[in-house]
């Protein structure tokens, strides 16, 4: 339907709603389920069969399916019912097909659980009622109450605005702000961008205030049409995991030239075609990790979902590889270093301090609470703290915003700006009101603006004092701003009123203003960000402050908190004006504090960190903070007090506005990271490990060590739960005590890439001498090696599994103990029962071409399976002193540059 073309009371009666009431919670039931959700339809999610096919279509798998199949019709042509080789390993690929696909669901269960806790909602009017409501569960006839800041959750014709300016680019593609009203008509062919009646979903709120009712919900919205025409396709993957799969296809390569090798070997050997094919086959398809992708992804779910429960939403998985990177925090003060608990506690005139009862002092309260967007309810003040303060201070002295606006109502509001730091409402005197001792101070129309006190004093040519208005000269403007000074000096943050009487609206209403006085209003710092800024330092990363607030009352804070150090400066907006781009660049780290500061200086900032190799996060709650959050590399939405539109633009949402849940972000960011390295480690070394027992035994001319389904089982058993365990391993508590890690590293540095090629090739190597010994001390009146190979089998298989102790920390598991991570613990015990039991149950024995062993068998395979622990500690003691005084070396660098 064109909406735009309809009276308001026509499209009213359509929706059949009341929009001073709303509609009832029955009714909007009933609407829920003839319209649906307010969403736009995800792409189409696989199916379980979907996901099984999938995990079959690896090119590698498929070979091994080929090669079962010529197993099992050659055994049918030569009618040796030798088909238990073809078999088993058709049902262990099978069972890792079950296992990606429960992995794969797992994740998705994981990121569906996020969306959920990112999901936005609105304020409505409901059974009289304003409440926020999830935005997806809005309906035609639903009444939006938005304002500044709000993204338009549905297409809606307005009501009532007032001051209304949307951002519309989403859909008409021009960023300029429009603006829009009640009044206007338009006809059917009227483009959306000159739709002034009208707000679109996607869109957002600049500045004003509406009300509006919802038209159009879901996909019947002008961006749900547009979504019609899109195809949805997957998500892309995440850097991490493009890394991966290059290094899985390097992987490959290398893999597939050895075991061509194996096989021309084998040929060389004598072992049939066949039987040297399906070793060849079998032992790429366990040398390779194809399942890194699918532990990565449920590494990075189960990250966010720690995260989240440390009061951070991670809205795009990237972000968390790149929490792990942050050298530079940038964040606000009010409210993210600070309690946010405002209260008013000083106030002066143009020369002194005043008592909190005289005439002056309650008529600037009064002001202050007049000239504020806060709403006052029965039992509560909603809206932002600082002017919630002032509310409060008003009601100490015995009025309520509700008797204020009584006497005062307002009739116009030039709303508050980032880039002009006031606000003015304009009020027209109400005689007829009855409220007691207001009257002295309220006998006129009048303008009140407030706001900061180095802009606002600039718009004032007068002043009062002791009920009387003089001119403002030098001299008196000096002693403001020494005032101010004071009180920044004291760590309060500083709001200046002003006002005029009303004469003429058609004037400028912001000029030739009465300075009516200063309100200095306490928040004192969070008790547990000064610890977090220590762990900052600690960790080599440089916390910033960047506020709105003056610059003394900014270094007051940062002082106390430990942000402002010896070596570091504070710097003003207005003088960062004076300093180009490329000497910002240079000096960029000498500064920790940036005062009075616009969201342009934001973007500036952010980008000289950047340009000098900085990841930097950034703090931000407003529609101006947008373009940082999106410029930074981590953008981090406040989400108590930011508004939708920054939300939307960030990458993070700190649901508790503290500067400790970012710190504690990066924190559980590196550990995902270093999770993640430790399973390539794990999974690289261990598949080392078999390609170099089975091309060691070739080049030795020794019989074939392992069977094909004996390497696809140790495969299964050792890739699998392990290598989870291994993804969602517990933080390490030092993890703060390193140096941030290097974006532009690979997943090899820190030495990873060698010690994974030393310590599979001694993995391989014992598993060799495993091997030999069994065949050369058992296996002598039988022409097969059967207990030598069992005795290699085992040993494989148990070394793997012990191997996963050495990866968990680059420090002695004697130091750090084996049961930090008792999922691991569970894991390898599962592992290790599957790897044995095939060695003991008479029928297991047959399928694997195995044998029972005896006890002295038993404690040569247990001996070799532990000794990978002894060798991997001697290569930490042999690593770490150079590795620590490299890292020490870094962190001290770092530490001395933020100091």
């Amino acid at each position: 339907m064109n909406w735009q073309t309809l009276k308001l009371g026509e499209v009213l009666k359509i929706l059949d709603v009341d929009f001073e009431n709303g509609l009832s919670v029955n009714e909007v039931k009933k609407r829920q389920k003839k319209y649906g959700k307010n969403a736009l339809k995800s792409s189409k999610k696989k199916s379980f069969f979907g996901k099984v096919l999938e995990q079959f279509s690896d090119f590698m798998v498929i070979t091994l399916f080929i090669a079962a199949g010529i197993s099992f019709a050659m055994s049918f042509v030569h009618k040796n019912n030798e088909y238990v080789d073809s078999i088993v390993i058709l049902v262990i690929v099978i069972f890792n097909a079950i296992i990606g696909v429960t992995q794969e669901t797992k994740a998705e269960k994981a990121i569906e659980s996020l969306k959920k806790l990112t999901e936005s909602s609105t304020k409505v009017l409901r059974n009289k009622r304003e409440q926020y409501v999830l935005s997806q569960e809005l309906v035609p006839g639903d009444i939006l109450l938005l304002e500044s800041g709000s993204l338009v959750p549905a297409d809606a014709r307005i009501i009532k605005a007032k001051n209304l300016k949307v951002e519309e680019s989403v859909l008409t593609g021009e960023s300029s702000s429009v603006d829009k009203n009640e009044n206007s008509i338009f006809s059917d062919s009227t483009q959306i961008s000159d739709m002034a009646n009208m707000l679109f979903s996607t869109s957002f709120i600049v500045s004003g205030r509406t009300i509006s009712v919802v038209v159009e919900t879901g996909m019947n919205t002008q961006v749900g049409k547009i979504a019609n025409l899109i195809d949805h396709g997957e998500a892309p993957a995440t850097p991490l995991q493009t890394r991966l799969t290059k290094t899985g296809k390097t992987l490959s390569i290398v893999t597939l030239i050895i075991c061509s090798i194996i096989f021309i070997l084998g040929l060389i050997q004598g072992i049939s075609f066949l039987d040297i094919f399906m070793i060849s086959i079998s032992l790429a398809v366990a040398a390779i990790p194809e399942g890194l992708p699918a532990v990565v992804t449920l590494a990075l779910a189960v990250g966010v979902n720690r995260l989240a429960k440390k009061h951070a939403i991670v809205r795009k998985p990237p972000s968390v590889e790149t929490l792990g990177c942050a050298s530079v925090i940038c964040s606000d003060k009010t409210g993210t270093l600070t309690q946010n608990k405002m209260s008013v506690v000083e106030i002066r005139d143009a020369n002194s301090m005043l008592n909190i009862n005289d005439i002056l002092s309650t008529q600037i309260i009064f002001f202050s609470a007049l000239c504020n967007n806060s709403k006052q309810t029965i039992s509560s003040i909603l809206g932002e703290s600082t002017e919630n303060s002032l509310l409060e201070a008003a009601i100490k002295l015995g009025k309520t915003k509700i008797e204020l606006e009584k006497i005062m109502p307002r009739i116009k509001e030039i709303p508050f700006d980032t880039s002009r730091k006031i606000m003015t409402t304009i009020h027209k005197y109400n005689p007829d009101s009855n409220i007691n001792n207001l009257n002295k101070y309220f006998l006129q129309d009048v303008i009140i603006t407030k706001g900061a006190p180095d802009i606002l004093i600039n718009l004032c040519t007068s002043y009062k004092k002791n009920d009387k208005i003089f001119n403002l000269d030098n001299f008196i403007i000096k002693k403001i701003k020494n005032n101010c000074e004071e009180m920044a000096s004291d760590g309060l943050r500083t709001l200046a009123i002003a006002y005029k009487k009303l004469d003429n609206i058609n004037k400028n209403p912001e000029e030739n203003l009465i300075f009516l006085g200063l309100i200095g209003i306490s928040d004192p710092p969070r008790i547990e960000a000064k610890e977090s800024v220590k762990r900052c330092l600690e960790a080599g990363i440089k916390p910033v402050m960047i506020t709105g607030d003056h610059i003394l009352t900014a270094k007051a804070i940062a002082s106390k908190l430990g942000i402002l150090q010896t070596k570091t400066m504070a710097i003003t907006g207005l003088e960062l004006n004076k300093i180009n781009q490329n000497i910002l660049e240079k000096k960029i780290f000498s500064y920790s504090v940036f005062a009075r500061v616009t969201p342009a200086h934001k973007v500036r900032i952010i980008k000289a960190f950047q340009a000098r190799g900085a990841v930097v996060a950034m703090t931000g709650d407003g529609v101006n903070d947008a373009p940082a959050l999106k410029v930074a590399d981590i953008g981090c939405a406040m989400g108590l007090s930011g508004t939708d539109v920054a939300k939307s633009a960030s990458d993070i949402i700190l649901t508790d506005d503290n500067f400790s849940t970012i710190v504690e972000a990066i924190s559980q960011g590196r550990g995902i990271y270093k999770n993640i390295k430790k399973t390539v480690h794990f999974l690289l070394s261990t598949n080392v490990g078999e390609v170099v027992l089975v091309l060691l035994a070739f080049l030795m001319r020794l019989p074939s060590p392992l069977f094909a389904i004996q390497l696809l089982w140790i495969n299964f058993v050792t890739d699998s739960f392990p290598a989870l365990a291994l993804a969602i391993d517990p933080i390490e508590k030092n993890i703060m005590k390193h140096a941030p890690i290097n974006s532009k590293e690979n997943l090899f540095s820190g030495n990873i890439g060698q010690k994974i090629l030393i310590e599979g090739c001694f993995i391989g190597i014992l598993a060799t001498i495993t091997f030999i010994i069994g065949r050369n001390l058992y296996d002598l009146d039988i022409s097969e090696p059967i207990v030598g190979r069992t005795m290699a089998f085992v040993s494989l298989g148990l070394s793997q599994l012990t191997h996963a102790f050495n990866v968990q920390s680059e420090e002695s598991i004697f130091k750090t103990g084996i049961f930090t991570n008792i999922k691991l613990i569970l894991a390898i015990i599962m592992c290790m029962f599957l790897q044995i039991i095939v060695t003991i149950i008479p029928w297991l024995t047959d399928l694997f071409g195995t044998v029972q062993l005896s006890l002295n068998q038993w404690l040569i395979v247990i001996f070799m399976s532990i000794l990978p622990i002894f060798i991997s500690e001697i290569e930490k003691i042999l690593f770490k002193n150079t590795k620590i005084k490299f890292k020490n070396r870094k962190l001290t660098k770092l530490q001395s540059n933020l100091n």
